[in-house]
């Protein structure tokens, strides 16, 4: 492709050399360059983009994106931006055709329920006959590909590339996670979403975005890029941006007087229970197989999503009913004892009082969560984490998560003092394995055992390795059993 072709939605402030050049390939990490590929100069958190521009054109790079001036071949043609994060998702949708005009995008963005409202819009989308991909914390899905994910939302080469991929497998529509840290670094640029969905906000992530009002603000910037607004009229965020969106809008909600609502409902030990009405005045029983009020919530926004692509209720209904969970959602292990064990991704305050206030009205014997909080993330969540534990819990043990690039006891003692302030026994255990191992041999009969934070994750970021950390496969260890 020409140069020119693919920086002419950029906001190029100057060019040195020929625009008429041929680009094979775009990148942002030289060890990624091939020959003749532009690549994108980005100012890291560690490293700056600038630093690595010679080996990329040592590697074959002919042009480079940068925000300031370097010493480089003369052959090489330069392009300068004042926003090399834009520029680059505006290149990379220039280069592969710009695939979003040929799908019908749905994003979803919020602290908690993100993942679980992806599947379900994919399921009732699927259940139209409407080919569907996939992209979020999980799994990306590609036609019948699962590509692993590597982050929430992927770098705008990787993002626009796979749109690609899907127009090529005739995919017609793509729901998709947007994070807070997407949206901030400009890596939905040049995506025309027809919906975005808000579920909620809640604290977390500010460590990157400073406040709670940076971290909106950011959220706030998916509906700039989307057709149809749906929000969650129960969350003050939510009101909050209803008042600042222009266009076609759906509430959602169970408290106040939304567009999509849900009433009767009826949480149960296996599943949930609730009657959906809509806008057009059609409605309908709807069978959650997750017990849970957060549950009827992101059912009540994948209704809404589909609902404003002009889906009718009945395959929301089958769509809504046809998923029996999200792998590490409230996820209920087979471990054949008299206790339940249920891994959960939970690593919010808001997060961990969902799943503990749902399991608390499941359990006949005590309710035991066993917690940490992630390194080198927002410090300032988790002492109230701690509350949270010990004020919906009858007893805590305090491990590690991820700690990174910190100690694991620093992280610990950090929580602690929250666990103490609710009065709640706890067991303070830093190696994680160990841990469970001890939840496990303390529970009783008709206990609720909550392995929260890791989910989904099959591993362990330490400070410097990652380790393999499968939950259910160390619980079904532990428990000598072949798979749990």
């Amino acid at each position: 492709m020409v140069l020119k072709d693919i920086i002419k939605d950029l906001k190029v402030l100057r060019t040195e050399g020929p625009l008429n050049i041929d680009i094979d390939a775009i990148a942002y990490d030289s060890r990624q360059v091939t020959p003749r590929s532009l690549f994108f100069c980005i100012d890291g958190y560690q490293k700056d983009g600038h630093d690595f521009a010679i080996k990329a054109v040592n590697k074959g790079a002919n042009a480079v994106v940068l925000t300031k001036n370097i010493v480089l071949p003369d052959y090489v043609v330069k392009v300068f931006v004042d926003n090399p994060r834009r520029a680059m998702g505006l290149a990379a949708t220039n280069f592969y055709g710009k695939p979003t005009e040929d799908l019908m995008l749905l994003g979803v963005t919020g602290t908690n329920g993100k993942t679980t409202t992806t599947y379900l819009i994919k399921s009732i989308l699927d259940q139209a006959g409407i080919r569907t991909g996939l992209i979020g914390t999980i799994k990306n899905i590609v036609g019948e590909e699962d590509i692993p994910s590597i982050r929430t939302t992927p770098e705008p080469l990787v993002l626009h590339k796979m749109f690609r991929d899907m127009v090529s497998q005739d995919i017609k529509a793509v729901v998709m996670e947007v994070s807070s840290h997407s949206l901030e670094l400009d890596k939905v640029a040049g995506c025309r979403f027809e919906t975005a969905v808000f579920t909620n906000l809640t604290r977390d992530h500010l460590d990157f975005h400073g406040n709670f009002e940076n971290y909106y603000a950011a959220k706030k910037k998916l509906f700039k890029l989307s057709r149809t607004g749906i929000v969650n009229l129960d969350d003050e965020s939510g009101r909050r941006i209803l008042e600042d969106l222009d266009g076609k809008n759906y509430t959602y909600g169970i408290d106040n007087n939304a567009d999509i609502y849900a009433s009767d409902i009826d949480i149960r030990s296996q599943d949930t229970l609730f009657k959906l009405f809509l806008p057009d005045h059609t409605s309908a029983d709807i069978t959650m197989q997750t017990p849970g009020l957060f549950s009827v919530y992101n059912g009540l926004a994948a209704a809404s999503a589909c609902h404003s692509v002009g889906l009718p209720i009945a395959d929301i209904k089958k769509g809504l009913e046809l998923i029996r969970g999200v792998p590490g959602r409230f996820e209920l292990l087979d471990t054949g004892t008299d206790y339940s064990v249920i891994i959960d991704y939970a690593h919010t305050p808001d997060g961990l009082r969902n799943i503990l206030t749902t399991a608390r009205e499941l359990a006949d014997g005590r309710l035991i969560i066993l917690f940490g909080c992630g390194g080198d993330r927002d410090w300032s969540k988790r002492e109230i984490m701690g509350q949270i534990a010990g004020e919906y819990s009858d007893y805590c043990i305090v491990t590690s998560d991820n700690p990174r690039g910190e100690e694991p006891m620093e992280i610990i003692e950090q929580i602690v003092p929250g666990v103490i302030a609710s009065k709640c026994h706890y067991k303070v255990i830093e190696d994680r394995k160990e841990a469970i191992a001890f939840a496990l041999s303390s529970s009783r009969k008709d206990d609720i055992l909550i392995l929260a934070g890791k989910g989904h994750e099959t591993y362990q970021v330490l400070r410097d390795k990652t380790i393999n950390f499968d939950e259910k496969e160390i619980v079904a260890e532990l428990l000598g059993r072949e798979q749990v």
